[in-house]
């Protein structure tokens, strides 16, 4: 077992796609890093819908070749049913040559991770953190050691922390900077495991998973009268999840929760007819009450919060992992001058954040059409709707009509003066319109 050391130049907490492509990026360029995470890999993970903008990022990181050689499941793209209107987007119609894909994210977390071990950054897992100074210029990190039987308490110092905690959010949390949403807007997460479920093909009908060989599937969203659900086809099994306003959930116990789901799955329009046939997997059900938040401070001079340790957003659009890859893309950017610049480091970071909180801001406009709130600013969307490639701008505008939350960031369209290319579009089949699944 190797010892933790005592020093490096940048700290790592979480393993996840945000904390090892960040770890990746900067050990390419020989810096030395060190990751704590506090799981023992492969662990379970719930997002398991990837779009194709991740490949751009996966191929910087070098590791694009890796997750292509363990056969994921490619999907070809969405299908929503949204209050009564059912919509259909294609990537191949967007100019995408490669396909989005459904991961096990156990098994896709797990390539990434080896892959930042392999460029030379220090891994350790099963690591927590428990505390992060940050007063002085050179952060000192607490952890507890727990790879061995009896846990051990350590401390390392660094010139930088990225927290890359995810949902756990340790120096959010540490420094009173996460916030809630408004409750109006403010969900939380039900999801499970089904073997043997059907899906939904690119053809818009319903297949076995024998099928997956010859008809391309799609990611399934639907709305219902208390939220939204995914239903996304894995290899071995399947993934479904219920969006629910926090509210519903109020005064539930486990088993009220779990009988929620069942019924849910039992009885809402085309879920049903997909788990028709299908086994729930025993113990599969997990809940994550704290499900929408932001952080006030995402960067500072001498730490940066990334991917979901920076905010949640609503995942009907499947941008987390996006999110995650960009998230460190641009942190590892900063760092990196940062380091080549040391005057310049609280300017560096402060890019950085109005980067990152760019990238939250115009995906939580596009999924909830939340905008000057909630950790939105209004100015940075229209910015980067405005620096868009065309394709994709339009793909987003499309996917916006897909939920019918979509007159806020067409709004965000008509300011950044992008809007009128496309609405002579917006009644033309190209927006997906479909009069019927066969499920």
């Amino acid at each position: 077992m190797n010892d933790i050391p005592k020093n490096c130049t940048v700290l790592v907490i979480g393993g996840g796609p945000a904390g090892s492509s960040v770890a990746t990026h900067l050990a390419k360029q020989g810096i030395d890093v060190v990751l704590l995470e506090r799981a023992l890999f492969p662990r379970n993970q719930v997002g398991e819908s990837l779009i194709p903008h991740f490949w751009k990022f996966t191929d910087q990181l070098g590791v694009s070749e890796k997750i292509e050689q363990q056969g994921f499941v490619s999907k070809a793209g969405g299908i929503t049913a949204w209050n009564g209107k059912i919509h259909q987007i294609s990537f191949a119609k967007y100019g995408y040559k490669r396909p989005g894909l459904h991961v096990e994210r156990d098994i896709f977390d797990q390539i990434l991770l080896q892959h930042t071990q392999r460029q030379g950054a220090q891994v350790f897992q099963q690591v927590v953190v428990k505390k992060i100074d940050i007063d002085s210029a050179s952060p000192i990190v607490s952890y507890v050691d727990a790879r061995a039987e009896v846990n051990i308490e350590g401390c390392l110092q660094c010139r930088f922390v990225v927290d890359a905690s995810g949902h756990s959010s340790v120096m959010a949390h540490q420094l009173g900077t996460r916030k809630t949403i408004d409750p109006s807007l403010n969900f939380l997460s039900l999801w499970g495991y089904f073997k043997n479920s059907r899906y939904v093909g690119v053809d818009r009908r319903s297949h076995a998973v024998a099928d997956l060989q010859t008809v391309a599937p799609v990611t399934f969203v639907m709305s219902h009268a208390d939220g939204w659900l995914w239903h996304i086809v894995l290899r071995e099994k399947t993934s479904v999840g219920l969006i629910v306003q926090s509210g519903k959930m109020k005064g539930m116990n486990k088993s009220q929760r779990a009988l929620y789901f069942q019924q849910s799955c039992a009885t809402l329009p085309y879920l049903k007819n997909l788990l028709n046939d299908a086994e729930f997997v025993e113990h599969s059900l997990q809940y994550r009450p704290d499900y929408s938040y932001y952080v006030t401070q995402i960067c500072r001079q001498n730490y940066y919060c990334i991917g979901d340790a920076a905010g949640f957003v609503d995942p009907v659009f499947s941008h987390g992992v996006q999110n995650a890859f960009y998230n460190a893309a641009v942190t590892a950017l900063a760092i990196t001058e940062s380091l080549k610049n040391p005057d310049k480091s609280a300017r560096f970071a402060q890019l950085c954040a109005s980067r990152i909180q760019q990238f939250y801001s115009f995906s939580r406009a596009l999924s909830l059409g939340d905008i000057g709130k909630n950790g939105v600013n209004r100015a940075l969307v229209t910015s980067l709707m405005k620096s868009m490639p065309q394709l994709e701008l339009e793909l987003m505008l499309v996917a916006s009509e897909m939920t019918n939350r979509s007159e806020n960031f067409k709004q965000l369209a008509r300011d950044a003066g992008v809007w009128a290319q496309f609405a002579e579009q917006e009644n033309k089949s190209n927006l997906g319109f479909i009069s019927e699944l066969n499920l």
